[in-house]
């Protein structure tokens, strides 16, 4: 039916036109590949064509590329001889040149982290209490090639009161469990609300901030900065099997806002010696605002931690739902929500 329907298509539209551009010709051999249209009906359609312009092989190679079939490619060499003597077609119209945005200038980029630094270091203090449901799918590899097996789900109720958070374990794969977050076997992480974000822009940690590029998040324009702190300035912990810590060097990129100075994200990687037992651990942590009791507030929307032993690998997706006002009342359900839709582009040019 759908053969029909692009051939009938093609017979009412040829006697207003019967002498078609190589560009029209394409449009037609793609459409027709892309609905999957009989080849010989396809190929005994264009023995009817007339083109107005020279058909070379390099043309007729991306159609048969991009799936044309065998008597089609066939048609076409007929009409490739036949057209030889033609005029080419014209070349395509030059595409538009991007807008590239220069940087701030020196003394901008310095205000911008000033900004930031001051919105970072009382970010805790601008917080409501609150509750959330934190939901953790941990995830593991051991071939080291990003194979990932899901091991388990962790659904834990988070309370933020009076800039103190604690978790509560609620369940474990959706079944109710009593045991306590901290006894958690396995990758775990805490944090997200305000230290890591505090620890980066610490004056004491003397973090070198060294403009990175600009781009949109989530359909804002951003500033990205990288970053490096030394060891002896770090307070970052990367904790092994509960038995062996290190306070490593650390460097990533934070991601600024352009117009309100808040940090939207914060990329983090450890530079670990090679005598630890992890080689790799890095975290990304995204913000997002978020409603409670009437008014809008920057809190974590979801962060991923990766680490890595030799081969075997670890990731942890972590997401902030369900946010509300904290009550002494407030309660939190048992079911775990479905993950948040997976962002199609995390990052996009800047718009000019």
């Amino acid at each position: 039916m759908r053969v029909g329907l692009l051939l009938v298509g093609l017979c009412l539209w040829l006697p207003a036109q019967t002498r078609l551009t190589v560009a029209q010709l394409v449009s037609f051999i793609r459409s027709s590949i892309k609905l999957k249209q009989d080849d010989r009906q396809v190929a005994n359609y264009v023995r009817k064509l007339q083109l107005v312009q020279k058909l070379d092989d390099r043309t007729i190679e991306e159609l048969q590329g991009e799936g044309a079939g065998p008597k089609t490619v066939e048609a076409l060499h007929e009409l490739r001889d036949a057209t030889k003597d033609l005029p080419s077609p014209p070349p395509p119209a030059p595409k538009p040149a991007p807008v590239v945005i220069p940087p701030p200038s020196p003394e901008e980029q310095r205000k911008i982290i000033e900004k930031a630094r001051e919105y970072a270091l009382s970010y805790t203090k601008r917080l409501p209490d609150f509750i959330c449901t934190q939901v953790t799918r941990r995830y593991v590899d051991p071939s080291g090639l990003e194979f990932w097996r899901q091991e388990d789900v962790l659904t834990v109720r988070l309370t933020y009161f009076e800039q103190r958070e604690s978790y509560k374990m609620v369940s474990i794969n959706n079944k109710i469990t009593e045991q306590s977050y901290e006894s958690l076997g396995g990758a775990s992480s805490t944090g997200e609300f305000g230290s890591m974000l505090r620890e980066i822009f610490e004056p004491e940690t003397r973090a070198q901030f060294r403009w990175e590029r600009w781009t949109t998040l989530r359909g804002r324009r951003t500033c990205v900065f990288a970053y490096q702190v030394a060891q002896e300035r770090s307070h970052w912990q990367v904790v092994y099997q509960k038995r062996e810590q290190i306070i490593p060097a650390y460097r990533g990129l934070v991601y600024v806002d352009r117009d309100s100075n808040t940090v939207v994200r914060i990329v983090l990687e450890a530079l670990l010696p090679d005598t630890f037992p992890i080689q790799q651990a890095a975290t990304s942590l995204d913000y997002d605002f978020t409603d409670i009791g009437g008014n809008q507030y920057l809190l974590p929307l979801k962060a991923v931690v990766r680490m890595r032993e030799r081969k075997f690998l670890t990731k942890n997706e972590v997401e902030f739902r369900m946010y509300r006002k904290f009550t002494a009342e407030a309660s939190i359900t048992y079911e775990t929500p479905a993950p948040l839709p997976e962002e199609k582009t995390k990052e996009q040019p800047p718009k000019p």
